[in-house]
């Protein structure tokens, strides 16, 4: 008999598996205290109606302000598609490279090329280690030329890259800074962020910088966003000092806009095929298993950490075979409306009952009118169309005990309104990025 927390799903991929352990909702108390960071926008989530948090980057990061018996996160969803919403994501830690060798630097750490980003604009960009698996994937704003700032996800970043220079010995200054972010995202996100900075803000190219001041603290403004919605970013200097500066005269300006202030939308971006690090994929991942291969470019001669590990399981695919046992895919499935985060990941099976694989991410899709997810298969079971099952707890299955249908389909569930890179390489109909 198998081990609950390591049931009969192959990760033989991994050297560390993931715990499929079903242990649902267990009730347990955040603890609040020192050994967790408070970013500076943490009173001012509180005041907001956070009511609860999980950690991201060893900061509290607020995962929900309406309630369940108010409508929980789905009210929020609403506000994110229809109108315009802020987020604390303070969590997106920025890290500084500075200094003459700063580009070089730079490039050598990410897969894409690092000499193409003008000053002024960023890319979505990952870092691997030698054996192909993806450490971090930052938002990578370029300042000046030479000055990066990586927004990371949830990973020490910060050690690796002085870590990877003990021994480079680039002419870089890397370090933490005391910089912290917003999000404003939704369809009247680019009026309020015009009210707030001006008309030329409207002139910023998806990926685009801008510095200004709000609320008479130094900003930088930057297109990106979580969601596939229109959106952007204030990535605020001197942010222990400036936070609140910046946030009241967010909510100030949005009062016309119906602006609410909500966690941050998984929802949405498991419908543009978004990934969560930590979640979705971790360290041991590679872009080819995850829908990031396009990160990994045919064309970029400068070497990079991982490169030879990547371009050997490039070939292998381009071969016609696959070099992993497991890969994510889309998935569409039955159940009742999955409308609030899941405790666990819960198992695939295939169409005979055997479990196989298992789900990260999953919601309720309204306008799909169908529950959608994010998940983990054998790589013979992950083509299009293939019919599966999903084990559901009782609190979203349809009867108890029983496993609902399920399906794999593409990826984005359904288009963006910003397209992000994959999806314009796509529609290309190439498999790479710059």
């Amino acid at each position: 008999m198998s081990n609950p927390n390591h049931p009969s799903v192959d990760q033989s991929d991994r050297v560390v598996p993931y715990n499929l352990r079903q242990s649902g909702r267990t009730p347990v108390e955040m603890l609040i205290s020192t050994r967790v960071r408070k970013s500076p926008f943490w009173h001012l989530s509180h005041e907001a109606g956070c009511w609860r948090a999980t950690v991201y980057n060893r900061i509290y990061h607020p995962r929900g302000y309406i309630r369940p018996e108010d409508g929980g996160a789905m009210v929020e969803y609403e506000a994110l598609v229809n109108r315009v919403t802020m987020w604390n994501v303070a969590v997106e830690r920025q890290i500084r490279v500075k200094g003459p060798d700063a580009e070089a630097f730079t490039d050598y750490v990410i897969t894409r090329d690092a000499t193409k980003i003008e000053p002024g604009n960023g890319k979505y960009a990952i870092l691997c280690n030698e054996k192909g698996g993806v450490l971090n994937d930052p938002v990578l704003l370029r300042l000046a030329e030479d000055e990066f700032w990586f927004s990371i996800s949830d990973s020490d970043l910060l050690l690796w890259l002085q870590g990877v220079n003990v021994s480079k010995k680039y002419d870089v200054i890397i370090d933490e800074i005391d910089v912290c972010p917003v999000q404003i995202q939704g369809p009247l996100s680019e009026d309020l962020m015009a009210k707030l900075a001006g008309e030329e803000l409207r002139e910023i190219p998806y990926y685009g910088l801008m510095e200004t001041n709000i609320g008479g603290a130094d900003v930088v403004i930057s297109q990106t966003g979580f969601t596939g919605e229109k959106g952007y970013e204030i990535y605020v200097r001197d942010a222990h000092e400036n936070a609140e500066l910046v946030w009241n005269s967010v909510l100030e300006a949005g009062e016309e806009f119906g602006l609410m202030v909500i966690a941050p939308a998984h929802h949405r971006r498991i419908a543009a095929g978004i990934l969560s690090w930590g979640q979705d994929l971790d360290h041991e991942t590679s872009p080819f298993q995850v829908n990031l291969s396009y990160q990994v470019p045919r064309n970029k001669e400068a070497d990079y950490i991982g490169k030879e590990e990547l371009e050997r399981q490039r070939a292998v695919i381009d071969a016609g075979d696959f070099p992993f046992k497991m890969r994510m895919v889309g998935l569409t499935l039955g159940g009742k409306e999955i409308t609030d985060y899941a405790p666990d990941f819960w198992l695939i099976a295939d169409t005979d009952g055997n479990d196989m694989g298992y789900v990260t991410s999953p919601w309720w899709s309204p306008e799909l009118n169908t529950n959608i997810a994010l998940g983990w298969v054998p790589w013979t079971s992950s083509e299009v169309g293939t019919k599966l099952q999903v084990r559901l707890p009782d609190e979203f299955s349809e009867t108890s005990g029983v496993a609902v249908d399920g399906e794999v389909v593409d990826i984005p569930f359904r288009k963006s309104v910003t397209p992000n890179i994959r999806e314009v390489k796509k529609e290309e109909g190439l498999d790479y990025a710059e």
